[in-house]
């Protein structure tokens, strides 16, 4: 069965660059039908791609730049964007030109048509998924999730611990994973995040009364300072003067309270740090989610997600 996988990570594999030492390793992939991957170097004024394929250049037509093109319900964005970038294709073709060269001809919106029909059309809500972090917007986060199609992560989705923008979490370019929340007959793809980061008890159980740990200041209120601990953790501090969100901490924990899914926290000291975001850390990584609950199972307010129901959350 074909593998598709987030545009990028097919490029450095063995079998790939192969495929383009030569033109009879490239006859050889036109008559599988192999999905390969490579740079896109130019998008002429006919925004056709131009795509380095070692032993020469290849070209991807316009309309079979992306899904959409030709219908006019994919802006020509999704093309031009892709220059100095990796875009996945098959090869269709090869024509001679004028000069007796040989130029084959590729389509990476065949490539998204298959991935539609054999892989996130059959994806059911609950299901885990390998995604690739593509950019970044105040509402939310924008993934691929197979050979340069995108689908949104909201930012409510991202974690439990909230935060003011995407950028507090992801970076372009990061692999991640995402579960399905649903999807639409026309292929779109809903997206959560925040269930495979774990539970309340799950990360609770990474700390201990009495340690000081760091954390993140993600809102200051009138009776104290929420500090985020891990992305699905996070503790009320005392008030603290000059703390704001967005600083980082040192904090002291006074108590873990399970029945009241609450962590007292004393704020150290906080202070201004550029630490960039660091990969998540996943509690489920692969597989299927039924029903994923946070809270613990001694308090009295259930906090879940259920998937395999079209009642949500």
């Amino acid at each position: 069965m074909t593998a598709f996988y987030p545009e990028g990570q097919l490029i450095d594999s063995p079998e790939n660059r192969r495929s383009f030492q030569n033109m009879a390793a490239l006859q050889e992939s036109f008559h599988q039908g192999r999905i390969l991957e490579s740079r896109a170097i130019v998008c002429d004024s006919g925004h056709n791609l131009i795509v380095d394929l070692g032993c020469t250049r290849g070209v991807i037509p316009h309309a079979e730049g992306a899904l959409g093109i030709a219908e006019g319900t994919t802006r020509d964005i999704a093309v031009i964007s892709r220059v100095n970038k990796p875009v996945c294709f098959v090869i269709t073709d090869f024509q001679r030109m004028v000069d007796g060269a040989v130029c084959p001809i590729l389509s990476r919106r065949a490539v998204q048509k298959r991935c539609m029909e054999e892989y996130l059309m059959k994806l059911r809500p609950g299901d885990v998924i390998a995604a690739r972090v593509t950019h970044l917007e105040p509402f939310g986060c924008f993934v691929d999730v197979g050979c340069g199609i995108s689908s949104l992560i909201p930012i409510d989705a991202i974690s439990v611990s909230r935060i003011s923008h995407p950028r507090d979490r992801f970076r372009p370019g990061f692999d991640i994973k995402a579960v399905v929340k649903q999807v639409d007959p026309d292929g779109r793809i809903s997206l959560s995040h925040k269930e495979l980061l774990g539970s309340w008890e799950q990360n609770a159980a990474l700390f201990t009364s009495g340690e000081t740990v760091a954390g993140i200041v993600r809102s200051v209120e009138n009776y104290g300072v929420f500090v985020e601990l891990t992305p699905n953790l996070a503790g009320l501090a005392e008030p603290k003067e000059g703390a704001y969100s967005g600083q980082h901490a040192s904090v002291y924990i006074k108590s873990l309270l399970p029945e009241k899914m609450k962590v007292k926290l004393i704020i150290v000291d906080s202070f201004d740090a550029q630490y960039p975001p660091e990969q998540p850390q996943y509690f489920i990584d692969s597989g299927h989610i039924s029903r994923w609950q946070y809270s613990p199972s001694c308090a009295p307010r259930v906090v879940e997600t259920v998937f395999d129901s079209p009642c949500k959350e």
